[in-house]
């Protein structure tokens, strides 16, 4: 079959690898969506940053996966062939108290492998994958929608109910790329009645609008947020990854109200006592989701009617894998997802 390798410098190469055999606990997936993640770009393919669970390891690509089982191995127990599923994209020892709790994507253990990054992933024919690591998507639900959830909306709704976002709360998103949309969609779900975006990019501030992700999306301007938001949000949610953008979500929560940090890759200057302790606010770090948050956020999709694809605006072959990348590594769209019929 064939595999999308990243070696850096933004380059691609599909190679021809073997099919994969699943042995103990282990099954086969025919990939029928694989999206391209923000870290996939910041840590693999413009160059190679990661160090220890970023550390990309020459395997095949792509840590956002969905598709259907056409093979098991020995003591396979709860899926079967023919199940259409996501794949969770860290397969973690299961052993230490990270991995008990279903935090496999901070599992302490050397044997921690993450899909795309340590071991083989999503951009190819097929992937080889651990039991413990899917979850069965509901039937309503499309295997785009299922890649969608694999990464992207599982991180956006583990930091929604980290912060735990009730119903008539004001919701500021700082970063309107993909993660950003899914924070706007998931935040008017859970009942918030005005979602507000901030972007630099016109392009992106336009989709948001245009999905319906927030209520206003704008620059950034200090005025132009005192002016929608008064005194601040009761919850705010940096998808940006830039320092500024950090610190806008900040100064921007009302007081005593909730702040959670998604976005990667940024150094945060930040005058505690004026920011963050005078206003009591309270700002978590959020880092994907455990297993059994993801599971729920699919019950949920499928209950609200809610397509997790919509933030999808270019889909490609994976013949075309090169030209995906450079399209999701030029920030103007939402999310890009390589597609099989």
């Amino acid at each position: 079959m064939r595999g999308v390798y990243l070696p850096g410098g933004r380059r691609i190469e599909l190679r021809e690898v073997p099919d994969p055999v699943p042995g103990p606990g282990q099954v086969v997936v025919d990939v029928r969506a694989s999206t391209i993640c923000g870290s996939d770009l910041r840590a693999i393919y413009r160059e190679h940053l990661g160090e220890g669970p970023e550390a990309y390891q020459d395997v095949v690509g792509g840590h956002e996966p969905s598709g259907q089982v056409v093979a098991v191995g020995p003591d396979v127990e709860r899926i079967r062939v023919g199940d259409r599923v996501v794949v969770y994209h860290i397969s973690g020892c299961g052993q230490c108290d990270e991995c008990r709790r279903g935090y496999q994507i901070s599992c302490t253990s050397p044997r921690r492998r993450a899909y795309g990054w340590q071991r083989d992933g999503g951009h190819a024919e097929a992937l080889l994958a651990e039991e413990r690591d899917l979850l069965v998507l509901p039937d309503t639900l499309t295997f785009l929608d299922g890649a969608c959830v694999a990464c992207g909306f599982a991180t956006a709704y583990e930091a929604l109910c980290r912060v735990a976002l009730a119903g008539g709360e004001q919701v500021l998103v700082t970063g309107l790329g993909p993660v950003g949309l899914a924070v706007g969609m998931l935040a008017s779900a859970m009942g918030s009645p005005w979602v507000v975006g901030t972007d630099p990019s016109p392009e992106r501030r336009a989709l948001a609008r245009d999905l319906g992700a927030v209520d206003v999306a704008v620059e950034g301007d200090e005025d132009e947020l005192v002016d929608l938001l008064g005194d601040g949000a009761e919850v705010s949610v940096d998808c940006a990854g830039v320092g500024a953008a950090q610190l806008t979500a900040l100064r921007h929560t009302r007081r005593h109200g909730r702040c959670a940090l998604v976005g990667e890759g940024a150094t945060l200057t930040v005058d505690v006592s004026a920011v963050l302790i005078h206003r009591q606010l309270t700002v978590h770090g959020s880092w994907v989701a455990p297993t059994w948050r993801m599971a729920e956020l699919l019950e949920r999709l499928a209950r609200w009617d809610l397509h997790p694809e919509r933030v999808v605006t270019d889909r490609f072959a994976l013949d075309d894998a090169a030209r995906a990348y450079e399209v999701a590594d030029a920030g103007r769209g939402g999310k890009v997802g390589i597609v099989r019929a």
